[in-house]
């Protein structure tokens, strides 16, 4: 049988002091780290409830009182997992998007992105949760705004770079986006929907976030022998 692990203190520095210190530093993020992998794949397999600090301890080869140490309570790594998560899916969005060539392209691949993950119904879980533990709420703001301020910019970025007209104001489209994406799916995985139709929903109820604009052309009317200038003005895209 295998020595049974004892959990020990870190074996102090004979170094420089600021060396151990950043040392110390950088292997406590690696742990919060692991920790909040191990979290995010459990709580979303078994939801709050079902997973238990030993669960998650086990999962990242860590013990439970790191656990507690780094984060206080089950809840509260329940919603930083969330939120989390949520910023990655923030960032797979908008690089898929990059690539899109017209309005329509660009909100086709937001949607997809969203829709294909399980980590906006975790994180509207730990919305959910903030109202029985104001406490975590801040953390829950913090990323929302987040959420806006990220999607505002790369939205902008876009417009700038392809010269599209928004019919919104950018930051005004990103609060809509973000706030439709968590009701869509909410709903979605309540009435058991498929991620097809909730991209489906979600891209009905978004319609047209911006327009393409066309360059004047010049018009012959035919028989007239005058050459009248006319504006074709915006397409829908």
């Amino acid at each position: 049988m295998a020595p049974k692990r004892t959990e020990t203190a870190a074996e102090p520095f004979a170094g420089d002091p600021k060396h151990a210190a950043h040392a110390t530093r950088t292997a406590g993020r690696r742990m919060r780290s692991l920790l909040l992998d191990g979290a995010s794949r459990l709580f979303k397999e078994k939801g709050l409830a079902g997973t238990s600090i030993s669960d998650i301890a086990a999962a990242a080869d860590a013990f439970p009182s790191q656990i507690t140490y780094y984060f206080r309570t089950k809840e509260a790594l329940f919603v930083e997992a969330a939120c989390r998560d949520m910023l990655y899916v923030a960032r797979a969005t908008e690089q898929a998007a990059l690539r899109a060539q017209t309005p329509r392209e660009y909100t086709l691949a937001l949607v997809e992105t969203v829709t294909a993950t399980d980590s906006v119904a975790f994180f509207a879980e730990a919305l959910a949760l903030t109202r029985r533990r104001p406490d975590l709420a801040p953390l829950v703001e913090r990323t929302i705004e987040r959420l806006h301020a990220e999607g505002m910019r790369a939205y902008a970025d876009q417009i700038a770079r392809h010269g599209w007209k928004s019919l919104r104001d950018p930051d005004a489209s990103s609060r809509r986006f973000w706030a439709l994406a968590i009701g869509v799916t909410v709903e979605g995985f309540a009435m058991g929907r498929s991620s097809d139709e909730m991209a489906a929903e979600m891209l009905r109820v978004l319609g047209d976030q911006a327009t393409t604009k066309t360059t004047s052309s010049s018009l012959r009317l035919v028989g007239s022998g005058v050459t009248e200038e006319t504006s074709e003005g915006e397409s829908q895209s």
